[in-house]
């Protein structure tokens, strides 16, 4: 049976979650890639795959389907005329000048059945596994020391950038960086032809084209009237005003949009690398963005446009009053250990991920934020992440849920 696309909330169970298992991409990272790649080290394959699968098994033995993102990416490029539009798109993404390579990769890539095709997509397409006669160029002489023709997408394995679902719709990004654009083109493909995953009538709340960069660790649902969005590194004020007043003027729950300007630096990068929300009133941050901070408001005002309101508050007194609540309870990753803090901060100490009011799922290498979240009522399902880490994301960033129960 299909599950439609319901996300109105961060912390309701947790019903359908898209996930993707890192493979031969991550083998493809070496320290001469790196600020390309947007890695700052290489996950030893073998064991980050089973570490991956322990995120799985500790969803799927809590009741959450779990599909995967290649899988539902081959399903969505079944039909040849659908595989020829990606693979001309594919390529036009990919940056690829030479026309000779073009046509070649045009062709062997339509030879493929659609997983294999998609596979090799994601792992890259190296220059000594294909033959291309090219004639001298310019652009093929710069160009010659680079081992692909088209990049690995290492980054894949955080499924919860390229797009995220909020409410009924589907919001599919335009990335920040070259190398995850090509993440987002296949979820646009899934989103037109995937209808398992995304079945007809779900809303477009954003689109792969852009032209603003958005990208969805910016992005939590608060509850079934709020959002909040990530002013960062990876998402901009253009962005969030765009998605902001289709939210808003939708024919949905949503009512207000918090926006929270975090420091643009790669230790935070998204928002859910500071802030997540683990049960109706608690919720995990990093001391360091907990003021001062500039926060803002949108809704509708009665001209039926977007308002913009900078407010003074602190984040609790603004969460407090936004969700309704009589207070909320702020629990430090890494509690009042200044040192303690960093360093589960940039493990991803505070990017939890809620599989139901006040159960999440976290790394258990931060054991002392994750000693905090027990103390204050929250039930902690531990994953090892001695390799997964290394990519700079957690459970939350690891996991795009498609359907929750509406609280």
């Amino acid at each position: 049976m299909k599950q439609n696309v319901q996300v109105y909330s961060e912390i309701g169970k947790l019903n359908k979650v898209l996930l993707h298992r890192m493979g031969k991409e991550i083998e493809g990272l070496v320290p001469d890639n790196f600020e390309r790649l947007l890695f700052d080290d290489i996950p030893y394959l073998a064991v980050a795959q089973k570490e991956h699968d322990r995120f799985a098994e500790v969803l799927k033995s809590n009741g959450v389907e779990v599909v995967y993102f290649a899988e539902e990416a081959a399903a969505a490029l079944k039909a040849q005329t659908v595989r020829e539009d990606f693979i001309r798109e594919f390529i036009e993404e990919s940056g690829i000048y030479s026309p000779y390579a073009r046509e070649r990769i045009a062709e062997i890539l339509g030879e493929m059945t659609p997983l294999a095709m998609v596979n090799q997509c994601i792992a890259g397409i190296r220059k000594d596994e294909l033959t291309v006669k090219d004639p001298d160029s310019l652009a093929a002489i710069v160009a010659q020391d680079y081992p692909y023709y088209t990049d690995p997408m290492p980054n894949l394995y955080f499924t919860r950038d390229p797009g995220a679902c909020i409410g009924d719709g589907v919001s599919i990004h335009c990335m920040n960086t070259i190398a995850r654009k090509r993440e987002s083109l296949l979820l646009k493909y899934m989103f037109n032809y995937g209808d398992d995953l995304f079945p007809n009538g779900t809303n477009l709340w954003y689109n792969h084209e852009g032209p603003h960069n958005i990208e969805g660790g910016d992005i939590l649902v608060l509850s079934s009237e709020v959002v909040a969005l990530g002013l960062s590194q990876r998402t901009g004020a253009e962005a969030i005003s765009v998605i902001a007043e289709k939210l808003l003027r939708a024919d949905n729950s949503f009512t207000k949009i918090l926006v929270f300007r975090i420091p643009s630096r790669r230790s935070f990068m998204h928002l859910d690398t500071v802030f997540t929300m683990v049960d109706h009133d608690k919720f995990s941050i990093h001391p360091e963005i907990e003021g001062p901070l500039d926060l803002y408001v949108i809704t509708l005002g009665k001209d039926g446009n977007p308002h913009f309101k900078s407010v003074n508050d602190s984040i609790e007194v603004l969460l407090k009053t936004a969700l309704k609540l009589p207070a909320v309870d702020l629990i430090r990753c890494g509690g009042d250990d200044k040192i303690a803090a960093q360093r589960e901060q940039w493990n991803d100490g505070s990017n939890t991920l809620a599989i139901a009011p006040g159960v999440v799922v976290t790394y258990d290498r931060n054991y002392v934020t994750n000693e905090l979240l027990d103390k204050r009522g929250v039930k902690v399902l531990t994953i090892p992440s001695s390799e997964i880490s290394r990519g700079r994301g957690g459970p939350r960033c690891m996991s795009m849920p498609i359907n929750r129960d509406i609280l």
